[in-house]
């Protein structure tokens, strides 16, 4: 890997502060963006230099970072007016960034739509059915014609349900939030953040664009994962309710209108080999890591 690797991740949240702890000592600068001032120790203990960014051009300190950066990170979703930095940057990725090497998309692997149950890979044609979906498509077309222009290669990284520290079902049990709704033949992926700071940060390491899935090894039935998480801690599993009859949200119940397997080969074939593959093992690990 190029020593002079400098890195800008465009919304260091979760996910993006995972990459950033994975690229560690690697690059030679490492800056990230966040909302407002609220989260700098944060960034900052992650070894990212903060810069504040809310959509519309970058200000003068984040375009001088940007002139620099030889390795872009896009974690900031779409909105109601699409990808933000894709209009910010329709004038060409080189006029901004003319040092720029590589660029990884994190995106969803709801771009996918409904599939029944049925595995999908990296060449199953896209039929996205949430709003939010959609937006992820359009952003992936997006950033694939910005990059092809630059001459630059593009990974696309498609996540499934992102559990970590402080955010699994160990931590929604101990807070008396966790439900096993019951959907019949419903499934989920699920990824460890650990796993998309490792996935990213090798994809990043060698320069690979293309499509690919960061998701687990074991789609599985929500209520089966609250089950688990109940066993590790000791305690009873809250009750089973059916989701035709449960109190959601529109946007939790949305979730559900998607069911499938998602296949994650074309990460492994690229040398990743994951660190939690299956929820059996994030969990455990988690619980380690909090006793």
């Amino acid at each position: 890997m190029d020593s002079q690797m400098n890195l800008m991740i465009f919304g260091a949240g979760f996910s993006g502060l995972a990459i950033a702890r994975a690229l560690g000592g690697e690059c030679s600068f490492a800056g990230g963006t966040t909302r407002g001032p609220g989260r700098f120790g944060e960034l900052q203990a992650a070894g990212l230099e903060p810069f504040i960014y809310e959509g519309g051009d970058p200000s003068p300190d984040l375009r001088a970072a940007l002139s620099k950066t030889t390795h872009l990170v896009m974690s900031i979703a779409p909105d109601s007016g699409g990808d933000p930095l894709l209009e910010a940057f329709a004038g060409g990725l080189r006029a901004v960034m003319p040092r720029l090497e590589w660029i990884g998309y994190l995106s969803t692997v709801g771009v996918y739509g409904d599939h029944g149950g049925e595995w999908v890979n990296e060449d199953t044609i896209c039929r996205p059915v949430s709003e939010r979906s959609v937006a992820r498509l359009a952003a992936e077309e997006g950033w694939a014609a910005l990059a092809g222009k630059a001459g630059v290669p593009l990974a696309v990284i498609r996540l499934s349900g992102i559990y970590g520290p402080g955010r699994n079902a160990i931590r929604t049990l101990q807070q008396g939030r966790a439900r096993r709704l019951i959907k019949p033949g419903q499934v989920f992926n699920r990824i460890h953040v650990a796993d998309i700071g490792g996935a990213t940060a090798l994809l990043a390491r060698k320069g690979r664009g293309g499509i690919f899935n960061v998701t687990d090894d074991m789609p599985a039935p929500p209520q089966d994962v609250i089950a688990f998480a109940a066993k590790l801690m000791g305690v009873e599993p809250p009750p089973e309710t059916d989701f035709e009859t449960a109190d959601l949200t529109p946007m939790a119940r949305s979730f559900y209108g998607e069911n499938k397997r998602v296949a994650n080969a074309r990460i492994k074939a690229a040398g990743y080999q994951f660190r939690y593959p299956d929820y059996v093992s994030g969990l455990e690990g988690l619980l380690r890591d909090e006793a």
